[in-house]
């Protein structure tokens, strides 16, 4: 684990990571946006790399990242942008986690060590790369990313089983996904059974804190899912609003004070 991730969820506090899509809404979006979410709140941002077939992604993201391909992002441009980000002068993004999310086709394409080399030059915390199989990761990917000091982040979903928990568990570093539902992202999940599926996790007393994604919109479904985990993740509800047109300035901060207060 590096030490900001470990740093972060040292806290006595709920952790709150906000996903968005990296050239949304506008190309030159990704930075200002960053800035504003660490000023604001955010424990850790997840910055999704556009893909043009994000199989884990809901209707909502996958517009966000067809919007973000239009303008122009592509994993070089973004490298190009995250040059320099801890060291603005605002300097909010210092202490703030930012883990990449995003595939492996385009990710093969550039070069994988050296899309980790350059992550890391940048000051990128760590991976969630949802279509690497964990075979391939054992056998071929994890030297690379530890190489580099990045964590990554496997996901488990409520169907995932114990062992297999475990196993994904000794593998990740920094924080594991807990996926509060088998759909896509954005998808409304069920009080009940997602509490159960919590509890069950909390008792299994992992090494690594427990992070929620899928269906957390607002402070109710932050405050449900931080409940047995370390906090929460917010992707879709985010990025309907930065969707709707406003001023960023006044999204950001609008967005996350009911949840963080």
């Amino acid at each position: 684990m590096t030490n900001r991730l470990q740093k972060i969820f040292e806290q006595e506090k709920k952790i709150l990571n906000v996903y968005f899509t990296a050239g949304y809404p506008e190309l030159a979006s990704t930075i200002p946006i960053m800035e504003l979410l660490a000023k604001h709140g955010a424990d850790i941002i997840e910055l999704g790399m556009p893909y043009s077939d994000p199989l884990a992604d809901g209707p909502v993201i996958q517009a966000s990242s067809t919007i973000a391909l239009e303008n122009g992002m592509s994993i070089e441009k973004l490298f190009e942008q995250l040059v320099g980000f801890r060291s603005s002068a605002a300097n909010e993004l210092r202490d703030t986690g930012v883990v990449l999310m995003g595939y492996m086709n385009p990710i093969l394409q550039f070069g994988f060590e050296a899309f980790c080399a350059k992550a890391a030059e940048v000051g990128i915390d760590g991976l969630i790369l949802p279509d690497l199989p964990e075979y391939e990761f054992e056998e071929t990917y994890s030297v690379i990313i530890k190489k580099y000091g990045l964590d990554f982040i496997f996901l488990i979903t409520p169907e995932t089983s114990e062992q297999r928990v475990r196993k994904l568990d000794a593998l990740s570093s920094g924080f594991l996904y807990a996926v509060s539902s088998s759909s896509t992202t954005g998808s409304a999940t069920n009080k009940e059974f997602v509490t159960a599926y919590l509890q069950r996790l909390a008792a299994y007393k992992l090494s690594n804190p427990i992070l929620v994604g899928f269906g957390i919109k607002d402070k109710e479904s932050f405050s449900m899912a931080a409940e047995y985990t370390s906090g929460a993740i917010i992707g879709s509800a985010f990025i309907k609003a930065l969707g709707t047109g406003k001023d960023i300035n006044d999204i950001v901060p609008a967005f996350l004070k009911p949840i963080i207060t």
